[in-house]
Parts: structure tokens; C-alpha cells; sequence
């Protein structure tokens, strides 16, 4: 039996630009597993966001397979679909998509809200979290009043309240600078040594080198994919 987590078969996708068909992910074959840590790369226009897209469950292939968790779900309603998201995957993107007049706890509050968690319960999640990031001093501020690393951290702990097994992660560091930067990705490569899975998308080939796995993508196809060993990784983070 297949063990992968995440499961993926021949995936095709195309849209119409003006009239013009463009195939943007073509024949994608991919396996991940419970636990792994991969770095997507490649031009712009390379497919990699369609690609986590597609993981996500917000976008749906034109035909091949996804199994995730061993269940197929290129031919489930959006429901369903949105049930499978809701139990088992985390978003954090890289303009952070906070709501300006939440407070940083009410936008990490959302998920448990939308899934009908009662408000108490709602609260104390959010702080167990916070407390967890290291910014529960921040719960009551609004994000204009965050810097762009905390406004990532409430992002991350908005992804992070309904306990996902896998967290997806497009450009997280892209608006941040560097200090911040680094100090977002160990907070995910934590999370991932606790046994989150994490596939993150970057423009940054340092970043993506701290990956033990990294993908690379051209014109909608899976050109490389490479594993590095622990101790090239321990090299990497030195630098």
C-alpha cells in the first residue's frame, strides 16, 4: 500500500489566457510523505504556486490524480473538498492576507470561528498558540501596528489553530526582511521537526537549500528533484 501522504499522478492544468490556452503544470508526478520538508523552486511562471494550489485544494487539475491521505479528491464536490483543507492543511502566504481591522488574535481566530468553536474555546487556543510563536504581548494589536515578522507569526498561527498535518507555505519570507526572514523559516522548520509536513515555494535558492528536498520547476514540469543529506544541510544552515 501506498504510504504517501500526499499522492499525485499525471496532473494537467491549463487556462485560457485571452484565447490562448496555457498549459501551466504538465504530467506532474509527485509523492511526499507524513513529515517531509521540500522547497519548491523555478521561474516565475514556472507553475510552483499553481502547483501548491493544487495541494491546497483551491484549485482543482484538469484530469490525472490526487490522492490525499490515500482519498481521491479530483472528482469530490467543493465541499468535501473544503472539509479535507479544513482538517488537514495550513496556508501562510507571503503578503500575509490579515484582515486590518482584527485584532492579531480575532484573524488567527477565523479557522476556529468558521469551523464553529465557541469563542472561549476560540480564545484559549489562539494564546496557547501565540504563547508558542512568541507574540502573545501582540494579541490585542492590530497589524498595522506589527512589524512584518509578527505579521507573518499571526499568519502561521492562523494556519496552525485547527493543527494541520501539512502547512503550505508561498514565498513566506518574501516581504520580510532578512533577520525576520530567518527567523520565520526556523519558527517553520520547527514546526516541521515536530512532524508537520511543510512544502514551502521561494524565489531564494539559500532558503531552499535548508530544504532536505527540493523541487525544481520549469515551463509547468518537475525538472529536478533532489535530496540532501544531513550533513550538507548542517553545512548550509552554518553559512
Amino acid at each position: 500500500m501506498n504510504s504517501a501522504l500526499i499522492d499525485i499522478q499525471h496532473l494537467n492544468k491549463t487556462y485560457i489566457v485571452g484565447e490562448q490556452p496555457l498549459q501551466v503544470l504538465k504530467d506532474i508526478n509527485l509523492q511526499i510523505k507524513q513529515g517531509d520538508y521540500l522547497a519548491i523552486m523555478g521561474p516565475s511562471g514556472s507553475g510552483k504556486s499553481t502547483l501548491l494550489n493544487m495541494i491546497g485544494l483551491l484549485d482543482r487539475a484538469d484530469n490525472g490524480e490526487y490522492l490525499l491521505k490515500q482519498q481521491a479528491t479530483l472528482t469530490i464536490n467543493e465541499e468535501q473538498r473544503a472539509a479535507l483543507r479544513r482538517a488537514h492543511i495550513g496556508f501562510i502566504f507571503q503578503n500575509f492576507h490579515l484582515i486590518p481591522r482584527l485584532s492579531a488574535a480575532e484573524n488567527a481566530e477565523l479557522p476556529l470561528m468558521l469551523a464553529g468553536m465557541a469563542r472561549k474555546q476560540r480564545r484559549a487556543k489562539v494564546q496557547q498558540v501565540f504563547r508558542r510563536l512568541g507574540i502573545a504581548e501582540r494579541a490585542d494589536h492590530l497589524p498595522k501596528q506589527l512589524s512584518g515578522g509578527q505579521m507573518q507569526r499571526v499568519a502561521i498561527a492562523r494556519a496552525m489553530v485547527l493543527e494541520p498535518q501539512i502547512l503550505l507555505a508561498d514565498e513566506p519570507t518574501g516581504n520580510l526582511d532578512q533577520k525576520s526572514g530567518r527567523e520565520v523559516v526556523e519558527l517553520l522548520e520547527e514546526l516541521n521537526r515536530q512532524g508537520i509536513t511543510l512544502i514551502m515555494v521561494t524565489h531564494d535558492q539559500q532558503l531552499a537549500k535548508r530544504a532536505p528536498r527540493q523541487l525544481t520547476m520549469v515551463d509547468g514540469e518537475i525538472t529536478e528533484d533532489t535530496q540532501q543529506t544531513q550533513q550538507s544541510r548542517q553545512q548550509q544552515d552554518a553559512l
